[in-house]
């Protein structure tokens, strides 16, 4: 699944909330600010998971506002291991 999110979601970590959620869920994947603003996640796992991670995103840790969220599945990245924050 891949997640791009909008709003406040830059430095108040977004990203640190995701990777400790995927984690927990099991999920494979991670979770990078983009240029734009916006955060990209990346997970793979069992869809249970996987839904359950979107509406975590949806929501987001205490300071952060996420105004949209885009979602779609893609095909399996199969040298994921773990989940992460991605710098780029």
């Amino acid at each position: 699944m891949r997640l791009r999110v909008t709003g406040r979601v830059q430095g108040v970590g977004f990203r640190y909330f995701i990777v400790r959620e995927a984690q927990r869920l099991g999920l494979c994947g991670y979770a990078a600010n983009r240029a734009d603003g916006s955060v990209e996640i990346h997970a793979q796992g069992a869809d249970a998971a996987l839904k359950e991670l979107l509406e975590v995103a949806r929501r987001g840790p205490r300071h952060a506002r996420v105004d949209d969220l885009e979602s779609e599945f893609t095909d399996w990245i199969h040298s994921l291991t773990g989940f992460e924050v991605q710098l780029r």
